[in-house]
């Protein structure tokens, strides 16, 4: 009789207890996606559950007020040819301006050079030399390289940071840049132009259904990431495989095109169950991208051009213009006019701190 009435029907405390444990976990659920946009998925093609896409998020307030700094190691893969020596020369001037500034938390710098020689920047720019891939295995696409250098270079480097930021020639900190990752999560900056979703049949080739749906891949690059060495270091030899098999399959190498080595760091990075903060105020890109406001770096891949009334005349030559493009052969020359009125911020800004940086580079015009 007893056994009958305990369990038909749970006492009072029971039921009270009962819902306190389904309001915190709820309550704990809900931060976390709030906080962080997804719960973590592990490692392993068994861990890949995600409660939701990653959010574009501004800066966290506990990233803001955090007390003890996380310093990050600046890394950057790099060529011998002038048209790469004049950029990372300009960013490694800007990252020394911007190091000891209040919300920094920049460490070490080091300009992984894949050409497998010494250069003349030995001396200006920390630098290690790592081998490039053998002849012939980058078809061209010297990109290609940039993973196999990170292997190298976390096999033989004494890094003391426990985070590194990947970064490119062509970025100029603009602000002071803290360490973006969060409770173990990496940061990267979204590309409007990786996108796993729509590319399904192709990654399978890659990233297998064991390891979840293909939302799980990032719509990132491996530059600009924040991200802790040790992840790093697991990652990189699979991005690497997973970049030369890429390139090795027609049909991806001509879907992925340029950016199949994007897309090889982002597929790396799921099959090992790393999910990235997904941060748009990390990278602003002139012309598109108009104002500076609180973003920290310029990435000045895309040209430049205006015509004199200050309107964008992307695709054609315009009457001013600044464009990487134009320099393959050696550095513009200091003092690039400003553009006209009425070209936006970002522009302006950018041909500045290009000025400033090529002003106070000894030996500019020999690089």
């Amino acid at each position: 009789m007893i056994g009958r009435k305990n369990t038909g029907q749970a006492s009072p405390l029971f039921l009270i207890l009962l819902a306190l444990a389904f309001f915190f976990v709820t309550y704990n659920l809900v931060i976390a996606i709030i906080r962080y946009g997804s719960v973590g998925r592990g490692v392993g093609p068994n861990s890949y559950n995600r409660l939701s896409i990653d959010p574009v998020i501004e800066m966290p307030e506990n990233v803001k007020k955090q007390e003890t700094k996380l310093p990050y190691h600046v890394a950057l893969t790099a060529t011998d040819a002038p048209y790469s020596q004049w950029q990372c020369r300009i960013m490694y001037y800007w990252y020394k301006k911007m190091k000891h500034l209040p919300d920094s938390e920049m460490g070490g710098f080091t300009r992984v050079l894949h050409s497998g020689k010494p250069d003349n920047l030995m001396d200006e720019i920390p630098t290690m030399v790592v081998d490039p891939l053998p002849d012939g295995v980058d078809r061209g696409y010297i990109v290609l390289n940039r993973p196999w250098a990170f292997v190298q270079w976390l096999e033989k480097a004494t890094i003391e940071e426990e985070y590194i930021l990947m970064a490119e020639p062509d970025h100029i900190f603009v602000n002071p840049l803290p360490n973006l990752s969060n409770e173990g999560y990496p940061a990267a900056f979204p590309f409007f132009y990786i996108k796993p979703d729509q590319n399904e049949k192709v990654l399978r080739k890659f990233f297998p259904e064991e390891y979840g749906p293909v939302t799980n891949i990032d719509p990132i690059g491996n530059s600009p990431v924040i991200i802790r060495k040790d992840l790093l270091e697991k990652i990189a030899p699979t991005w690497m495989n997973v970049s030369l098999k890429m390139k090795e399959d027609p049909e991806a190498d001509k879907v992925f095109g340029w950016v199949l080595e994007m897309y090889a760091y982002a597929v790396a990075s799921a099959l090992h169950g790393v999910q990235h903060v997904l941060r748009k105020d990390f990278m602003l890109q002139p012309p598109w991208d108009l104002e500076i406001g609180k973003k920290f770096i310029i990435h000045y891949t895309y040209g430049c051009d205006y015509n004199l009334k200050g309107e964008l005349t992307y695709g054609k030559i315009g009457e001013w213009r600044f464009d990487k493009r134009s320099h393959l052969r050696g550095p513009p020359p200091r003092n690039i006019s400003l553009p006209p009125p009425g070209v936006p911020e970002s522009v302006v800004t950018l041909v500045k701190m290009v000025n400033e940086a090529t002003a106070n580079i000894p030996n500019w015009d020999t690089t």
